[in-house]
């Protein structure tokens, strides 16, 4: 039986996301854990989050978790969930600056103060609701999903990564930033595709048949 493990680091809502895999995956072994060896075996590894990025990374080293996590995304099908593609990348502004895994190159931004382009309606942060997401290439994981199909969004801080042939989804708020990141074996949105109605299913779906 296929495994999938959802690092638990103590933050994110983490059995709607199990639930989500379970139901487009029922022959699957779905894990929520923090143990080692549970996630170095596994077949597919989810890292989901919300909310600090210190925090993140604050309970990742106190569960021991960072090389892990590093290991899972250099070797197997790895999925990023909403705070997941911010910490894979170098650095974040938020909390004063926050190192963070270094897996892609690039750097995490605060929203600011946002204005829409043609109302001048000063747009919220958070960023917050659902929001279309342009597929910029033709990656599995988009299969049956309809390009600029709607994802829920809740974040203040946006991915900068440093190449773009990293951006495989983007989605305009103010502005167009990158929604959705993926090289070889990882995928790594800013969206709950756990939350996001029958697109996100399909993408948590695609995951789980995904062979890169």
């Amino acid at each position: 039986m296929a495994s999938i493990a959802i690092i638990d680091y103590g933050m994110g809502n983490l059995r709607s996301v199990a639930k989500a895999l379970e139901h487009v995956a029922p022959q699957a072994r779905v894990l929520v854990t923090q143990n080692r060896h549970d996630i170095l075996h596994a077949d597919r590894v989810v890292f989901p989050g919300q909310g600090s990025i210190r925090d993140c990374m604050h309970e990742l080293t106190r569960w021991d978790l960072v090389d892990v996590v590093r290991a899972a995304a250099h070797s197997k099908p790895f999925l990023g969930l909403c705070l997941g593609p911010q910490a894979l990348l170098e650095f974040s502004e938020e909390n004063g600056g926050v190192e963070g895994l270094k897996v892609f190159p690039g750097c995490v931004v605060w929203f600011g103060e946002l204005h829409d382009p043609v109302s001048g309606e000063r747009l919220k942060v958070p960023h917050m609701g659902w929001n279309q997401v342009h597929q910029r290439s033709d990656h599995p994981l988009w299969a049956g999903i309809a390009q600029d199909s709607r994802f829920y969004f809740v974040h203040s801080y946006y991915l900068r990564p440093a190449d773009e042939t990293l951006v495989v989804g983007q989605t305009r708020y103010g502005f167009d930033f990158a929604s959705a990141l993926a090289r070889d074996n990882i995928f790594a949105v800013q969206f709950h595709p756990e939350k996001s109605a029958q697109a996100g299913l399909r993408l948590l779906a695609n995951f789980v048949e995904w062979q890169p």
